[in-house]
C-alpha cells in the first residue's frame, strides 16, 4: 500500500495507468523500483515513465505512509471489500480513495447527494437543510462536497438529524489542506458522524481542476442527486450531468423564474429531471423503505415550564417567534432565551427570519 500511495503522488498515474502497471508487474514494489525500459514495457506513455523515474527520487514511501497514519487517513483501493459498490460502476472510478472517519457503514446504507450553488437565497438554504434532515431521518446518507453555500447546509442538515453524511473533497484530507478553511470545524463534525473522502494524496490543495474530478465521485457514490439552486453555469450542473451519464436519478428543486440562482434547476426540470417537493418523492422513485432508519431522534426532556410549552407548540413547519410567544402566552424575551437554549440542545433550529422548526 505504501508504494501505491507514493505512485498516486505522481501526477498522471491515474486509474487506467494503474491497471497497465498492475497487469505487467508482479508487485507494487516492483513498479516502484522498475527502470525506464521496464516501465515502458507496461505500455504506459514514455513521458509518464520518465516522470515516474524523475519524481520518485524525491518521494519516500515510508515517510508518506507515516504522514497518512499521523492524520488518521486510511486508504481504500478498488479491489477492497469496503470500496463503494456504486462507485465501482462508473467508467472512471478512482483506484484509490482516502478516507478520514467512519466509512464502514456505507455499502449497507442508501445514499443521496445534494449539490447547489455557493451563492444562495434563504429559500435555497431552507430547502437544503430540510431535505438533508429528512433524508438523514429516513436512514439515508447525505453526500455533498462541503463547499460554501448549499453543500454546507446539506451536511449541516444531516448532522442536525444525527444522521450520516459524507463530504467528498477536491483536496487532500490532512488538516492543513482542508478547503474551504471556513468549514474546518464542519469537517471535524463530519468525521465524527460519517467521513471525508478524496482521491487526492496528502498535501494536495484545492484548485480549479480538482473540483470537476471530485464531482464524478459525488455523482458515482449515490443512487441519485438533488440539485438546489444552480445558476446557468453552476458547477453543480456538472455533477448532475455526470449522474445522468452514470444512469442515476436527478431530482431538481424548482425555484422562482425570476431568480438567477434557479435557472439551472428549472432547466433540469425542463430536460426531464424529477421535480422534488418532498423526500417522499425520492423514497418513491428509488423504492427506498423508511424502515431502514437510524435512531436519529434526540430525546427531549424539558428542564423548564417554558421548554415544555414550546415543545408542545413547535413542529417541523416553521413558526415565527412572535407567533410562538402568542401561542405560548409568554413574553418574546422569555421565548427567545428558551429557544436559544433549545437550539444548543439540538431540539430546534432557527431557519432564518426568527422562524423556528422542531428537529
Amino acid at each position: 500500500m505504501k508504494y501505491l500511495n507514493s505512485l498516486n503522488k505522481i501526477n498522471g498515474v491515474g486509474p487506467q495507468k494503474f491497471k497497465l502497471l498492475f497487469n505487467h508487474f508482479e508487485s507494487l514494489e516492483a513498479v516502484w523500483r522498475a527502470d525506464l525500459t521496464e516501465l515502458k514495457a507496461s505500455k504506459i506513455p514514455e513521458k509518464l515513465a520518465e516522470k515516474i523515474i524523475f519524481e520518485r527520487k524525491n518521494i519516500n514511501p515510508e515517510e508518506e505512509w507515516e504522514k497518512l497514519e499521523k492524520e488518521n487517513i486510511r486508504m481504500i483501493t478498488l479491489t477492497d471489500s469496503d470500496y463503494p459498490d456504486l462507485l465501482k460502476e462508473i467508467p472512471n472510478a478512482p483506484y484509490i480513495l482516502y478516507v478520514k472517519g467512519d466509512f464502514d457503514f456505507f455499502n449497507n446504507s442508501p445514499a443521496i447527494s445534494i449539490v447547489g450553488s455557493r451563492k444562495y437565497t434563504d429559500y435555497g438554504r431552507q430547502a437544503a437543510l430540510s431535505f438533508a434532515r429528512d433524508l438523514a431521518a429516513a436512514g439515508i446518507t447525505v453526500v455533498s462536497g462541503m463547499a460554501l453555500g448549499i453543500d454546507t447546509f446539506a451536511h449541516r442538515g444531516a448532522l442536525d438529524s444525527r444522521g450520516k453524511t459524507i463530504a467528498v473533497l477536491g483536496n487532500s484530507l490532512d488538516d492543513e489542506s482542508i478547503y474551504p478553511r471556513n468549514n474546518v470545524n464542519l469537517s471535524r463534525e463530519i468525521i465524527e458522524n460519517g467521513a471525508l473522502i478524496s482521491d487526492y494524496p496528502i498535501k494536495t490543495t484545492a484548485g480549479t481542476t480538482t473540483f470537476p474530478a471530485r464531482n464524478r465521485i459525488i455523482a458515482g457514490l449515490t443512487m441519485g442527486t438533488i440539485v438546489i439552486e444552480a445558476g446557468e453555469k453552476s458547477g453543480s450542473l456538472i455533477t448532475a450531468n455526470l449522474a445522468l451519464e452514470y444512469n442515476r436519478e436527478i431530482f431538481s428543486v424548482p425555484g422562482s423564474i425570476f431568480s438567477p440562482y434557479s435557472f439551472g434547476t428549472n432547466q433540469l426540470i425542463k430536460q426531464g429531471a424529477r421535480t422534488l417537493t418532498s423526500v417522499a418523492d425520492i423514497l418513491e422513485e428509488l423504492d427506498i423503505s423508511r424502515e431502514k432508519t437510524y435512531n436519529t431522534k434526540v430525546e427531549k426532556n424539558p428542564s423548564s415550564a417554558e421548554e415544555k410549552i414550546l415543545l408542545d407548540i413547535l413542529s417541523p413547519d416553521p413558526t415565527h417567534i412572535d407567533n410562538l410567544a402568542k401561542l405560548a402566552k409568554l413574553e418574546v424575551s422569555a421565548v427567545s432565551s428558551t429557544l436559544a437554549m433549545m437550539e444548543i440542545k439540538g431540539w430546534v433550529r432557527n431557519i432564518g427570519g426568527q422562524n423556528y422548526i422542531l428537529l
